[in-house]
């Protein structure tokens, strides 16, 4: 049985508090006593008392040590309050804390301490939450909601705020969105292909694929209204005169059969329906290229932008991908499959979601894996340059491209590709200019804006003198 603490750390939002509890004469029932005692206030009153309470100067010294608790570093606020308070032969000391990251800190700090925080102390720390309120009689009840509250707010303001790359949460949502409206658009071309052929069946045998399938349809539509207007329009979407010539000849030859103007007219609206998500596919997929090249223009550089937020989308965010070793980034998208291997003792797989690269297209089926291994590696430093870098550029991404590529013709010709190290002195010496281009034209913007917001502050100061001199109307008097 582990012997009960002397002391008990509690972080409020207030402040720290310093807690005594009470010689147990038998040790084994401290805990079934504590337990019972949680309920009851004035039973647990008379285990612990309160020793001593540091409030914090103001919101910004409690939003500093509640960040240094939560990563369990022992802030100097807490370090002071403890050397003031605790006895000073810290040997004969037993400090009860709720974190054990918290607790490692103490004893670093007070090496000769002894510091817990299991058996009896998450009790002791419950029934303290349960009863701050009598505890501390000398606050009022109001203050300590109303600091937790504040506490509250500030903390997680500043989480949001120290998200640097929190960009990311835009390309995660939306390549989300375009996978989804990939397979829509999917299953509603098959659904107007398998409507439509009851009219114009030859039309799918001509122009095969779906997206050119849907805007065709929707420019003839009847075959009776099929003219030379029509012929212009699909040579615009086809750009392939044998392909029009064929259609024309289809349309006059058709086995399709009649349809009625009410039918006619709801294909006609789910087709204008489906063209304008694919309108949107196209705007959507542009967004995104955007958003890739802000967020991580290297890793974009190398891989595309559609498999690079993909790869962000699995890892949950830009940082995560960034901490993954490139073993882990190989194989990111085949869970399934690595871990079905490994119960059934079977290969491994080589590639997750960078298959989908153009790159293991292009090596042959014996150098897949290798080229996947290579193009990993070099994932994984483009994403760690894009997120810890100040001002992150293609550049680096741009010359591992061309590292990749070497590497396929040394797999195909045996023609021996560059070191690292000059590769990377080059997209220094390269990228440096670029930096300092996009740093010059960030200062120009802010100047800007203050110029603006300078602008705007004199014009409403002039509006305000303007109506502050205004002189007033006299009543007129009547006679």
């Amino acid at each position: 049985m582990s012997e009960a603490p002397n002391f008990v750390l509690f972080e409020h939002a207030l402040g720290y508090v310093l807690f005594r509890v009470k010689e147990f004469e038998d040790i084994g029932m401290a805990l079934p006593q504590v337990q019972e005692a949680i309920l009851d206030p004035k039973k647990f009153m008379s285990i612990i008392n309160v020793e001593a309470f540091d409030p914090f100067k103001n919101t910004e010294a409690a939003l500093d040590n509640c960040n240094a608790v939560s990563e369990g570093i022992c802030h100097p606020d807490l370090v002071t309050f403890l050397e003031a308070n605790l006895p000073k032969k810290k040997s004969k000391v037993t400090l009860g804390c709720g974190d054990n990251r918290l607790a490692g800190s103490l004893v670093e700090q007070f090496p000769k301490m002894k510091v817990m925080f299991t058996g009896i102390v998450p009790e002791i720390i419950r029934g303290i939450r349960f009863h701050i309120e009598k505890l501390l009689k000398d606050i009022p009840h109001f203050s300590l909601a109303k600091a937790q509250l504040s506490l509250g707010h500030s903390y997680s303001r500043s989480k949001v705020k120290f998200d640097v790359h929190r960009v990311d949460n835009m390309v995660i949502q939306s390549i989300a969105l375009l996978d989804t409206l990939d397979k829509d658009i999917n299953l509603f071309a098959m659904r107007i292909r398998e409507w439509y052929s009851y009219h114009f069946p030859e039309l799918y045998k001509i122009v095969s694929e779906q997206t050119k399938f849907i805007k065709c349809a929707n420019i003839i539509m009847d075959r009776k209204n099929y003219c030379d207007e029509t012929v212009s329009k699909l040579m615009e979407v086809l750009d392939d005169e044998e392909k029009v010539n064929e259609i024309t000849d289809a349309v006059r030859a058709s086995m399709g059969m009649e349809i009625s103007d009410l039918d006619l007219m709801n294909i006609t609206r789910f087709t204008s329906r489906v063209n304008s998500l694919l309108e949107y596919r196209a705007g959507l997929h542009q967004y995104i290229k955007d958003r890739m090249s802000s967020c991580a223009p290297s890793l974009s550089a190398l891989i595309g932008e559609q498999v690079g937020a993909r790869l962000i989308s699995h890892a949950g965010s830009l940082t995560n991908l960034a901490k993954y070793p490139a073993s882990t980034i190989q194989i990111l998208g085949a869970e399934k499959a690595l871990f079905r291997a490994l119960k059934t003792r079977s290969k491994t797989p080589k590639f997750g979601l960078i298959f989908h690269s153009s790159f293991i297209g292009k090596a042959a089926a014996k150098d897949k894996g290798k080229i996947s291994r290579f193009l990993a590696n070099k994932c994984s430093i483009a994403s760690r340059i894009d997120c810890f870098s100040d001002v992150p550029v293609p550049t680096f991404g741009e010359k591992l491209k061309e590292q990749v590529e070497e590497r396929l013709k040394f797999f195909e010709i045996g023609e021996k590709p560059r070191k690292n190290f000059e590769v990377m002195e080059e997209a220094i010496s390269v990228a440096q200019p670029v930096i300092e281009k996009i740093l010059k034209r960030k200062r120009k913007a802010e100047k800007k804006a203050r110029k603006a917001a300078a602008a705007l502050a004199d014009e409403s100061m002039d509006v305000s003198t303007v109506v502050e001199d205004k002189p007033k109307k006299k009543k007129k008097v009547e006679a």
